[in-house]
């Protein structure tokens, strides 16, 4: 039991399986479809958008790491918006990240269902979320033990890629024309685009109760798990750009694969799209366990129905948010665009992490939160409009269900 007398998550993960479960998240599908949509953007200023991403990250990253250090329950920023801010802005952080997140998921299925049988993306893509939502029903231990692998595997196809393309390929140092063909506003929305990718290092935060040690052992495993995603994502985009070209880049479906062909090595184009399929079912894997967790928290707060925050007595994990957030996310699979559900999520969840930025700042720290919480919002809103738009009304949703909920309790105590 924990200390508000609620049943509590076992903690059984160690400084890896914290590292690995981010890495699980970050290094997932999104290194795969991200770098075409990002280099449409800011044509030779990728790397450039690369960077700010890189920067912005650096500091959500240092912020969640602090804000996990002092609260090291499940919930991740909803938690830390609640405890410092206030009720509100903790609701509108949960409210956004299992939005933004729940979409994320969506778009991690159709990856896997594109890569693996195109003609039936979506039907795969239901099957990979129903399959692992009993993965993580049936314990995080071994959604971490299975995370481990699917990243092994996933590193081993990038690795590939990079040797083969620098090693035998034709790469050009003109062609990664940094800071030409570019505009301020097309970095900035790169910027946000590639944000995506990097987000996954909330799912440590998320994991509080779960994790061994907290206050020592998440602040560590962030950092740790965003620079090597960092690094990696540096590489391949430098290899890939300087096959492609920003412009050859813009208009690929498929930039690794593409890259491996150009080099050469068309027979290994299908182990590349393996590896996109495999990252994707990783990031999925990941973030189904993010966001079962967050409506745990919220389901506990009675912001969410207070089923979901039953606790298994076997597993012992939130298996009926976990249930939930299956569902839903298997039917946005069968339904939604991929590229639309990339744009919301990333708007959803660069607003959580502002409010994650703001509550670090109340403890004290000062420059990294404000770069942080600048950063989240100037990347939001350079995003393209439709996902602005999206993502402002569905928040908009969740405020006015909220201060609803509220007025109806005010109204019970009253009587």
């Amino acid at each position: 039991m924990n200390l508000r007398g609620r049943p509590a998550l076992s903690r059984r993960l160690s400084l890896i399986d914290a590292v690995v479960i981010g890495l699980g998240a970050m290094i997932g599908a999104g290194i795969f479809t991200a770098l075409a949509p990002a280099a449409a953007a800011a044509g030779g200023g990728l790397l450039i958008g690369l960077a700010v991403a890189a920067v912005v990250a650096y500091c959500n990253a240092t912020s969640s790491a602090r804000l996990a250090a002092r609260y090291p329950q499940s919930g991740g920023t909803y938690v830390y918006g609640r405890e410092r801010l206030g009720q509100f802005w903790g609701y509108l952080a949960g409210w956004g990240f299992v939005t933004g997140k729940t979409a994320s998921c969506a778009a991690m299925a159709l990856t896997v269902g594109v890569y693996v049988w195109p003609d039936n993306a979506r039907v795969v893509a239901v099957a990979a979320v129903v399959a692992l939502t009993a993965v993580n029903y049936a314990g995080i231990h071994k959604s971490a033990l299975l995370t481990r692998v699917i990243v092994a595997a996933v590193l081993a196809v990038l690795a590939v890629v990079v040797v083969v393309v620098l090693g035998f390929g034709d790469p050009a140092g003109d062609r990664l024309d940094i800071g030409t063909t570019t505009t301020v506003g097309g970095v900035l929305q790169s910027a946000g685009l590639l944000f995506f990718a990097f987000a996954g290092y909330a799912r440590i935060a998320t994991l509080g109760e779960e994790v061994r040690d907290p206050a020592r052992t998440i602040p560590r495993a962030i950092p740790i798990a965003l620079g090597i995603a960092l690094a990696v994502y540096a590489v391949v985009a430098i290899t890939v750009l300087a096959q492609l070209g920003s412009s050859t880049l813009a208009v690929s479906t498929a930039p690794l694969a593409d890259a491996t062909r150009a080099a050469g090595f068309s027979g290994l184009v299908a182990v590349v799209a393996a590896g996109a399929a495999v990252a994707a079912l990783g990031a999925l894997l990941a973030l189904i366990l993010g966001v079962s967790r967050t409506t745990l928290a919220m389901a506990r707060d009675r912001h969410l129905p207070p089923s979901l925050a039953t606790v298994h007595t076997r597993f012992g994990t939130p298996h009926h948010a976990e249930v939930a957030v299956g569902v839903v996310v298997a039917v946005l699979a069968g339904t939604v665009d991929l590229r639309q559900a990339i744009g919301f999520s990333s708007f959803a969840v660069l607003i959580y992490y502002a409010i994650a930025n703001a509550s670090a700042w109340t403890l004290g720290y000062r420059v990294v939160p404000a770069i942080g919480l600048a950063g989240c919002l100037l990347l939001a809103f350079a995003l393209p409009w439709s996902s602005v738009l999206a993502g402002v009304a569905v928040l908009a949703v969740g405020a006015l269900a909220y201060v609803v909920r509220r007025a109806r309790g005010s109204g019970d105590s009253a009587r």
